[in-house]
């Protein structure tokens, strides 16, 4: 029995002796500490510790080799004291900072410096997997991270979001208060970080300062819940970006008991070096004599081609008639640092112009970069002049413009970022968890139109957009709606004509005269009366994968009012919260704006007096001329040119019934000379297949007859024809017609 007792003594012993270990360790100065060096850091002959070299965009690490076991029978406790020194770099913003670190690993290998400090990336979520304690010392203010100071401590726990922080200050006995202390004074300063139950203390203070009677931060956390493994590493990280300063550790002591910590030996510590410019280049011109000829040469001619690879990366084309607008113009590295090299984790979208990059000015402004690819200089100093003239407009629901930068086959555009993106993506994309009520909609629709109505009558110079559509509508951080991508835009004075008869845009939103008659305000309006008709129905104007009689928006709408259900053709994702009076405007006010006539369509200022239901909407129907005919716009480049326009046959505006509709639709016949009526569309090959002395055949497919009185409800189609239509034109005519819906009947006129 006294056997087994003593056993049971000794064992108990054992482990209250073994369980009564800490772990322990001091260095004043680095020479004889086993570390593991990671990134850009390096021990430097004095026993000084340099965590990131000078140049961007860098990070280093440096941990104790050996992991830490923290027993899992106890709470995880420990303190440390260290000496660190951030000395900006001559000629650079200071930055970034450098961080206390314990984690699971050692391999950091995937954290990103700047901003991240060498221990995040931009995927980081703050959850639970990450398993990462640190505290900072930063110098350079992130809002996205929401920091408010550039001199700051903070305590990060998975998230390079700061759980608790505070302006970098220490308590002094001697005055009794905070006394802010400059993290990038390049002084050395030493920090405690003390850890015990729950409660993490950390406190900051200069080399010659005891440490303080009262922590700057106080955070309980519970860092067992944290960490699911017993070996953690204990270390150090920094890290530089477009600011740079050097990062040093003078000594460093760390306990897993408070009361074990031993203390640092200030007389001990390695000196901190003060550089100036006149000391940097010394030590440049030092490296490059080197002990032998060829090793210097090699490295010349590795500058050189280094030089000459960022010289070429940086590259932009830059003309003399280009001064003017000097102060308009981005330089490329800027906007390349802006987007960190034009990132994909900074992708926004893609166009049919170009590809958009988030980035971020030194000044911490958000914008936008669109890099659009050109070819040749045609035309493009008259686009550099318009792009400089959209700075001068001024709108709160335009995306305003900054300017631009020019490269060879490159264009950048440079605008304010937009937080919501684009309104077609909430539209349209099931994925985005924002959605647009009928209230908010509206709005956008009010500003966007105030947009156009401001640009047609408010600016300097008549500006056409000419490619209005849900994709180019972005969203402020209010939701509300801006105007953007002016890619496409045209400016001409006021009272004078574009200069451009090209038909340029997005199908289902160019106006049926475009290919004849070229852009011009009321084309804008057509469009923004697709708009109209895409934002109240939540589709696209053009569904093919819809049955016939839905495919096409316009149209669909206009046979809803028919049947008296124009309700019917409204999103569904309203649910019962909208008003119906409003929804049927918005629906008959892009009808209106969409009429194939264009001297039928509203001014954009009456567009706005019709939206803020101070005019009320002129007397027509749905089966008004020119209401609710989608003509999609047809070119054939081998036949000259194939137009979908109603411009030769002079339509009234407004009907009131569909008896007007056939009388007034007599009368256009009667008033043409020699009009053929052919009762069936396969006799149109026939009569086009005879020459004719005319140059104009105009074509009406008859989509539906009036019950009543059997009356044709027509659009007109014109497109010129020389003696007798080749093959290719005989395909255009017959493609026309198949998106046309398959109509019964045509009417063929042949004038001379």
């Amino acid at each position: 029995m006294s056997n087994r007792l003593l056993l049971f003594l000794f064992i108990s012993s054992f482990h209250l002796i073994s369980s009564s270990e800490d772990t322990s360790f001091i260095f004043n100065g680095f020479t004889k500490a086993n570390l593991s060096l990671g990134g850009s850091s390096t021990l430097l002959p004095n026993g000084l510790l340099k965590l990131v070299n000078d140049s961007q965009h860098q990070k280093g690490h440096a941990f104790i080799k050996k992991p830490i076991v923290f027993s899992s029978s106890k709470p995880l406790s420990f303190s440390t004291h260290f000496v660190c020194a951030l000395v900006p770099k001559p000629g650079f913003q200071s930055g970034h900072g450098i961080t206390f670190v314990i984690s699971p690993s050692e391999d950091l290998t995937l954290a990103q410096p700047a901003r991240f400090l060498g221990i995040f990336n931009a995927s980081t979520n703050g959850d639970d997997s990450f398993q990462l304690f640190a505290v900072e010392l930063d110098t350079v203010k992130n809002l996205d991270f929401g920091e408010t100071s550039n001199n700051h401590v903070g305590i990060d726990v998975n998230s390079p979001i700061s759980v608790e922080s505070a302006p970098a200050s220490y308590f002094s006995r001697k005055e009794q208060r905070n006394v802010r202390l400059n993290l990038s004074s390049g002084d050395p300063i030493q920090v405690w970080i003390d850890y015990k139950g729950t409660l993490l203390n950390v406190s900051v203070a200069p080399l010659e300062a005891e440490k303080p009677s009262r922590p700057l931060l106080s955070r309980s956390i519970n860092l067992s819940e944290v960490f699911r493994s017993e070996n953690l590493f204990v270390g150090f990280s920094a890290a530089t970006g477009t600011a740079i300063s050097y990062h040093y550790l003078l000594g460093w002591s760390f306990s897993t008991r408070s009361e074990s910590l031993q203390l640092l030996d200030i007389s001990k510590l390695p000196r901190v070096p003060r550089l100036s410019v006149e000391h940097k280049k010394v030590k440049q011109y030092g490296l490059f004599i080197a002990p032998v000829v060829v090793l210097g040469i090699i490295v010349i001619a590795v500058l050189a081609g280094v030089y000459y690879k960022r010289k070429k990366k940086y590259a932009e084309v830059k003309e003399p008639w280009e001064k003017e607008y000097g102060t308009h113009r981005f330089s490329y590295k800027s906007l390349y640092i802006a987007t960190k090299g034009f990132h994909k984790d900074g992708f926004l979208g893609r166009g049919g112009f170009g590809v958009v990059y988030r980035g971020d000015l030194p000044s911490n402004k958000p914008i936008a970069v669109k890099r659009v690819s050109h070819h040749g200089e045609e035309g493009m100093k008259q686009f550099v002049a318009e792009v400089v003239s959209m700075r001068s407009l001024k709108h709160r629901n335009l995306v305003p413009l900054l300017g631009y930068c020019r490269r060879k086959g490159e264009l950048l555009l440079v605008s304010e970022y937009m937080p919501n993106g684009s309104l077609d993506q909430h539209l349209f994309d099931e994925k985005q968890s924002l959605d647009l009520s009928w209230s908010t909609r509206l709005v956008i629709l009010k500003g966007i139109a105030s947009a156009l109505f401001y640009l047609h009558t408010g600016a300097e110079q008549v500006v056409l957009h000419r490619d209005i559509k849900a994709s180019n509508v972005m969203l402020d951080a209010e939701l509300n709606g801006r105007l953007g991508d002016f890619g496409m835009a045209r400016f001409h004075d006021h009272g004078g004509n574009a200069a451009t008869t090209a038909a340029v845009g997005t199908v289902g939103y160019m106006a049926p005269e475009l290919i004849t008659m070229g852009a011009s305000t009321v084309t804008d309006v057509y469009a923004f009366g697709v708009f109209l008709l895409e934002v109240a129905c939540g589709r696209k104007p053009v569904e093919f994968g819809m049955d016939a009689e839905k495919r096409y928006l316009i149209k669909w709408v206009c046979e809803c009012w028919k049947k008296d259900s124009l309700l019917d053709a409204k999103d569904s994702r309203f649910g019962g919260e909208f008003v119906s009076e409003e929804v049927e405007l918005v629906m008959k006010l892009g009808l209106l704006c969409t009429n194939i006539v264009p001297e039928s369509r509203p001014t954009m200022e009456q567009v706005v007096l019709y939206l803020n239901e101070n005019l009320a909407l002129p007397e027509f129907s749905p089966y008004t001329i020119g209401i609710g005919a989608f003509s999609p716009v047809v070119v054939d480049a081998a036949s000259l040119t194939v137009s979908c326009t109603a411009r030769n046959w002079s339509a009234p505006s407004v009907s009131s019934s569909s008896a007007n509709n056939s009388k007034d639709y007599e009368q256009m016949l009667e008033a043409k000379n020699s009009v053929k009526i052919v009762a069936e569309s396969e006799d149109i090959e026939s009569r086009l297949s005879k020459p004719y002395s005319g140059s104009i055949c105009s074509i009406l497919p008859v989509t539906e007859k009036n019950a009543a009185n059997k009356a044709p409800i027509c659009t007109a189609y014109s497109f010129p024809v020389n003696k007798k239509p080749g093959l290719s034109t005989m395909a255009s005519i017959k493609q026309t017609f198949m998106l046309m819906g398959s109509p019964e009947s045509f009417l063929v006129g042949f004038c001379s």
